[in-house]
Protein backbone atom coordinates (compact mmCIF):
# COMPACT_ATOMS: atom_id res chain seq x y z
CA UNK A 1 0.00 0.00 0.00
CA UNK A 2 1.24 3.20 -0.87
CA UNK A 3 1.46 5.51 2.10
CA UNK A 4 2.70 8.55 0.17
CA UNK A 5 1.22 11.29 -1.35
CA UNK A 6 1.44 11.07 -4.93
CA UNK A 7 1.75 13.89 -7.48
CA UNK A 8 0.74 13.61 -11.61
CA UNK A 9 3.52 12.02 -13.66
CA UNK A 10 5.18 14.52 -15.00
CA UNK A 11 8.10 15.44 -17.55
CA UNK A 12 9.06 18.62 -16.31
CA UNK A 13 9.74 17.45 -12.60
CA UNK A 14 12.12 14.69 -13.67
CA UNK A 15 13.51 17.31 -15.86
CA UNK A 16 13.79 19.63 -13.53
CA UNK A 17 15.54 17.04 -11.02
CA UNK A 18 18.09 16.51 -13.39
CA UNK A 19 19.10 19.61 -14.02
CA UNK A 20 19.47 20.96 -10.46
CA UNK A 21 21.86 17.98 -10.05
CA UNK A 22 23.84 19.19 -13.19
CA UNK A 23 23.50 23.38 -11.61
CA UNK A 24 25.16 22.17 -7.98
CA UNK A 25 27.89 20.73 -9.49
CA UNK A 26 28.47 23.16 -11.89
CA UNK A 27 28.31 25.67 -8.81
CA UNK A 28 30.64 23.95 -7.06
CA UNK A 29 32.97 23.30 -9.68
CA UNK A 30 33.05 27.22 -10.64
CA UNK A 31 33.12 27.96 -6.97
CA UNK A 32 36.64 25.87 -6.53
CA UNK A 33 37.88 26.66 -9.75
CA UNK A 34 37.84 30.22 -9.08
CA UNK A 35 39.98 29.49 -5.09
CA UNK A 36 41.99 27.84 -7.31
CA UNK A 37 41.21 24.47 -4.79
CA UNK A 38 42.05 21.27 -6.87
CA UNK A 39 38.96 18.70 -7.41
CA UNK A 40 37.20 16.33 -8.66
CA UNK A 41 33.92 14.97 -9.40
CA UNK A 42 33.16 11.31 -7.93
CA UNK A 43 30.57 8.81 -7.77
CA UNK A 44 27.12 8.84 -10.27
CA UNK A 45 28.21 12.13 -11.82
CA UNK A 46 31.79 10.78 -12.74
CA UNK A 47 30.68 7.18 -14.00
CA UNK A 48 27.35 9.12 -15.78
CA UNK A 49 30.21 11.52 -17.64
CA UNK A 50 32.31 8.66 -18.27
CA UNK A 51 29.33 6.74 -19.88
CA UNK A 52 28.48 9.78 -21.80
CA UNK A 53 31.18 9.59 -23.89
CA UNK A 54 30.40 6.41 -24.78
CA UNK A 55 26.47 6.32 -25.16
CA UNK A 56 24.34 9.15 -24.18
CA UNK A 57 21.32 6.47 -23.89
CA UNK A 58 23.30 4.34 -21.19
CA UNK A 59 23.52 7.35 -18.80
CA UNK A 60 22.02 6.92 -15.12
CA UNK A 61 20.39 9.96 -13.61
CA UNK A 62 22.20 10.62 -9.86
CA UNK A 63 20.69 12.84 -7.45
CA UNK A 64 23.52 14.25 -5.57
CA UNK A 65 26.84 15.52 -6.36
CA UNK A 66 30.28 13.85 -4.63
CA UNK A 67 33.29 15.82 -5.20
CA UNK A 68 36.94 14.39 -4.16
CA UNK A 69 39.18 17.33 -2.60
CA UNK A 70 42.47 17.56 -0.11
CA UNK A 71 41.85 17.79 3.93
CA UNK A 72 44.16 20.34 3.68
CA UNK A 73 42.38 22.55 1.24
CA UNK A 74 38.97 22.13 3.36
CA UNK A 75 38.72 25.10 4.81
CA UNK A 76 39.06 27.07 1.70
CA UNK A 77 36.30 24.76 0.00
CA UNK A 78 34.03 25.95 2.47
CA UNK A 79 34.58 29.42 2.15
CA UNK A 80 34.30 29.42 -1.76
CA UNK A 81 31.08 26.44 -1.33
CA UNK A 82 29.08 28.99 1.39
CA UNK A 83 30.11 32.09 -1.47
CA UNK A 84 28.23 30.38 -3.72
CA UNK A 85 24.89 29.95 -1.52
CA UNK A 86 25.60 26.51 -0.27
CA UNK A 87 25.70 25.19 3.58
CA UNK A 88 28.57 23.41 5.27
CA UNK A 89 27.27 20.71 7.74
CA UNK A 90 28.79 17.23 8.77
CA UNK A 91 25.67 14.71 9.12
CA UNK A 92 26.85 11.50 11.06
CA UNK A 93 30.41 11.93 10.78
CA UNK A 94 29.62 13.30 6.64
CA UNK A 95 31.40 16.73 5.01
CA UNK A 96 28.46 17.94 2.89
CA UNK A 97 26.84 20.95 2.05
CA UNK A 98 23.32 21.51 1.31
CA UNK A 99 22.29 23.71 -1.64
CA UNK A 100 21.58 26.45 1.16
CA UNK A 101 19.37 26.82 4.73
CA UNK A 102 16.30 25.00 3.64
CA UNK A 103 18.69 22.42 1.12
CA UNK A 104 18.09 18.69 1.31
CA UNK A 105 20.84 15.73 2.81
CA UNK A 106 19.71 13.85 -0.10
CA UNK A 107 20.13 16.15 -2.85
CA UNK A 108 23.72 17.45 -0.90
CA UNK A 109 27.08 18.24 -2.10
CA UNK A 110 29.07 15.15 -0.56
CA UNK A 111 32.84 15.48 0.77
CA UNK A 112 35.85 12.54 -0.07
CA UNK A 113 38.90 13.59 0.89
CA UNK A 114 42.12 12.23 -1.65
CA UNK A 115 44.30 10.02 0.18
CA UNK A 116 42.35 8.97 2.80
CA UNK A 117 40.39 5.59 2.99
CA UNK A 118 36.41 6.39 3.76
CA UNK A 119 35.83 3.94 5.83
CA UNK A 120 38.51 2.35 7.86
CA UNK A 121 37.91 -1.37 6.61
CA UNK A 122 38.87 -0.18 3.43
CA UNK A 123 41.39 -1.67 1.65
CA UNK A 124 42.63 1.60 -0.17
CA UNK A 125 42.30 5.07 0.39
CA UNK A 126 40.56 7.60 -2.08
CA UNK A 127 42.46 8.86 -5.13
CA UNK A 128 44.56 12.25 -5.42
CA UNK A 129 42.58 14.90 -6.79
CA UNK A 130 45.87 14.99 -9.79
CA UNK A 131 43.73 11.47 -10.60
CA UNK A 132 41.36 13.14 -12.83
CA UNK A 133 40.62 14.75 -16.36
CA UNK A 134 39.42 18.31 -17.33
CA UNK A 135 35.57 18.53 -18.75
CA UNK A 136 33.75 21.87 -20.39
CA UNK A 137 32.19 22.33 -16.98
CA UNK A 138 34.16 20.13 -14.00
CA UNK A 139 36.99 17.72 -13.43
CA UNK A 140 36.09 14.52 -13.35
CA UNK A 141 38.23 11.20 -11.56
CA UNK A 142 40.02 9.14 -14.36
CA UNK A 143 38.62 5.95 -14.96
CA UNK A 144 41.09 4.10 -13.23
CA UNK A 145 40.32 6.20 -9.90
CA UNK A 146 36.85 5.72 -10.42
CA UNK A 147 37.08 2.26 -10.86
CA UNK A 148 38.93 1.23 -7.87
CA UNK A 149 37.07 3.54 -5.87
CA UNK A 150 34.11 1.76 -6.89
CA UNK A 151 35.74 -1.92 -6.30
CA UNK A 152 36.70 -0.66 -2.64
CA UNK A 153 33.25 0.84 -1.51
CA UNK A 154 31.66 -2.17 -3.92
CA UNK A 155 27.83 -1.37 -2.50
CA UNK A 156 24.89 -2.05 -4.51
CA UNK A 157 25.54 1.55 -6.00
CA UNK A 158 28.74 0.34 -6.35
CA UNK A 159 28.69 -2.67 -8.20
CA UNK A 160 25.55 -0.99 -10.41
CA UNK A 161 27.81 1.93 -11.45
CA UNK A 162 30.78 -0.93 -12.79
CA UNK A 163 28.45 -3.02 -14.99
CA UNK A 164 27.66 0.34 -16.34
CA UNK A 165 30.99 1.46 -17.45
CA UNK A 166 31.10 -2.59 -18.41
CA UNK A 167 28.13 -2.30 -20.50
CA UNK A 168 29.52 0.56 -22.52
CA UNK A 169 32.84 -0.72 -23.42
CA UNK A 170 34.88 1.20 -20.77
CA UNK A 171 35.99 -1.90 -18.69
CA UNK A 172 36.10 -5.77 -18.63
CA UNK A 173 37.94 -8.76 -17.65
CA UNK A 174 41.69 -7.09 -19.06
CA UNK A 175 40.93 -4.37 -15.96
CA UNK A 176 41.22 -7.42 -13.14
CA UNK A 177 45.09 -7.30 -13.31
CA UNK A 178 44.89 -3.54 -12.74
CA UNK A 179 43.82 -3.72 -9.25
CA UNK A 180 45.01 -5.49 -5.58
CA UNK A 181 44.21 -9.03 -6.14
CA UNK A 182 41.06 -8.63 -3.29
CA UNK A 183 39.68 -5.96 -5.41
CA UNK A 184 40.32 -7.55 -9.20
CA UNK A 185 38.47 -10.64 -8.07
CA UNK A 186 35.59 -8.27 -7.18
CA UNK A 187 35.72 -7.12 -10.43
CA UNK A 188 36.47 -10.80 -12.40
CA UNK A 189 32.95 -11.85 -10.34
CA UNK A 190 30.97 -8.73 -11.00
CA UNK A 191 31.51 -8.96 -14.51
CA UNK A 192 31.47 -12.88 -15.11
CA UNK A 193 27.89 -12.62 -13.06
CA UNK A 194 26.87 -9.21 -15.01
CA UNK A 195 23.35 -7.84 -14.64
CA UNK A 196 22.05 -11.68 -13.13
CA UNK A 197 23.65 -10.86 -10.06
CA UNK A 198 21.69 -7.21 -9.04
Amino acid sequence: MITAKLKDFSWERMIAAVDAVRERASRMAAALDRAGIRHAMIEGNAIAAWVARVDVEAVRNTKDVDILVRREDFEGVIKAAEAVGFVYRNVAGVDLFLDGPEGSVRSAVHVVFAREKVRAEHLLPAPDVTESEAGPEFRVAALDALVRMKLTSFHLKDKVHLLDLADVGLIDETWCDRFPPALGARLRELLEAGDGEL
